[in-house]
């Protein structure tokens, strides 16, 4: 490609090669201006004494996908955080729950390996639902303190710590005018727009729970309103959406294996056809591990009954206007939380009595497995075999209809897969943080 200029036609290789040798040498020049070790950019002075101490600390592995490592590296200084759990003294394996009052529950388990084989310990925090992200990173980070000090007091940095407690006066009793009922609202919009094409979507949502070991109740209703204009020539074409649900939830707690409960939906919605839909089930569920480990695992069976009521706002396929259907479900869940990595895999199957041919099957399967040091691989992945499309409306859907997703097309099947290699390699400590021009993003 040549370009023009006033002293007539010149090459543009030519012209950006020199520049970009000049741009390369500036850049390696001052990589290695920055990073050498000289007098001027020696913030601190190590003495031998304190390089042999560090060396000394337990090496510590966090295994948390939901935590702020940063902050935990900065409020924890005196052990050395590494990035692989083999290289590590200690395994920190940090999993989550939610609790009935809307908060979370994380478990924190040590795991010791190599000089600290054997000694383990399992502690926990609860997050509160009105929490800031600062107070539930301190909350947890604070009980990771606590964790790590008995693997501390087997080191020489034992002699430089020090314990301390403030007396906190505590209730002799415990009372609660709610009676555990934990209750939310919300309401959010969200508006965007160019000259030709126009979105605007609104939702709002009531929630209401009580949970205690022994039942647990939660109900919730949703409605979302969604509406997108497109100005394509001189044509104006808006496309809108709403759907509104109500879901409830009650489970009595039979002993540590079994548990028996009922499920209560109700919902309509323009996408699916669904003028008003009203399913009641009853349900039973089997976990073959005790309910006590369910942070770490749970192999749950279910077995679900139910009518479903429904009207249609259009004619289906079938020529019916509204219906009662009887159906039943079994599912199969199985989540694992070790220190290689964690795995969740279930298998849904359902049919109605009228007909055993209207059925579904769905089979998925997360999966966050460490193979070797440094390589880990994700996977996610559903499939579902579809028999049970009753409510699709008579009539061929238009092109619009199809393209703006404005109404459910018939299908056989349905499928997702994600996967993800990741591999690190090089220094095994990870102590430093840097906050400097953020994360290097680009603008």
């Amino acid at each position: 490609m040549r370009l023009k200029s006033k002293k007539g036609l010149f090459n543009k290789e030519k012209l950006f090669r020199p520049a970009l040798k000049i741009a390369l040498e500036i850049f390696c020049l001052s990589c290695f201006f920055f990073s050498f070790p000289g007098p001027s950019f020696a913030f601190q002075e190590i003495n031998q004494e304190g390089q042999d101490l560090r060396d000394k600390a337990p090496r510590v592995f966090i295994d948390c996908r939901r935590c702020d490592l940063n902050y935990i590296k900065t409020e924890i200084p005196f052990v050395n955080f590494v990035w692989d759990r083999k290289e590590a003294d200690v395994h920190v394996l940090i999993t989550t729950q939610s609790t009935g009052a809307g908060g979370t529950e994380y478990t924190i388990s040590f795991l010791g390996q190599g000089a600290f084989e054997k000694n383990n310990y399992v502690l926990k925090y609860t997050s509160h639902r009105t929490e800031t992200e600062a107070e539930t990173r301190a909350g947890y980070t604070r009980v990771i303190k606590f964790g790590l000090m008995p693997y501390l007091a087997q080191t020489p940095l034992a002699e430089y710590c020090s314990i301390s407690l403030r007396r906190v006066p505590l209730p002799t009793e415990v009372t609660d005018p709610w009676n555990f009922w934990v209750f939310g609202l919300s309401l959010g919009g969200r508006f965007e727009g160019e000259s030709r094409r126009k979105t605007s979507s609104i939702n709002a949502n009531l929630s209401a729970a009580r949970v205690t070991p022994e039942i647990k109740i939660r109900l919730g209703f949703n409605a979302n309103f969604d509406e997108r204009k497109y100005i394509y020539s001189d044509e104006t074409i808006i496309s809108t959406m709403e759907s509104e649900n109500f879901s409830g939830l009650i489970v009595k707690s039979l002993n540590d294996h079994w548990s028996v409960g009922a499920y209560l939906n109700m919902s309509s919605s323009v996408y699916n056809n669904i003028k008003f839909s009203f399913n009641p089930a009853p349900a039973i569920e089997f976990n073959v591990f005790p309910y006590s480990e369910s942070t770490r695992r749970e192999l749950r069976f279910m077995y679900r009954a139910g009518l479903n009521a429904v009207k249609y706002r259009e004619e289906t396929i079938y020529f019916k206007m509204s219906e009662n259907l009887w159906s039943e479900s079994l599912s199969a869940t199985l989540e694992l939380k070790e220190p290689w990595g964690s795995w969740e895999a279930s298998i849904y199957g359902s049919h109605y009595f009228h007909d055993f041919s209207k059925n579904r099957l769905r089979i998925s399967s997360q999966l966050y497995f460490r193979i070797f040091k440094g390589l880990a691989l994700s996977l996610n992945g559903r499939y579902e075999r579809v028999r049970d499309q009753l409510s699709l409306r008579r009539g061929e859907a238009s092109l619009e209809e199809v393209l703006l997703r404005r109404t459910q097309l018939a299908t056989t099947y349905e499928y997702s897969l994600f996967f993800n290699i990741n591999y690190t390699f090089g220094s095994i400590f990870s102590n430093v943080v840097n906050p400097r021009f953020g994360d290097g993003e680009r603008y």
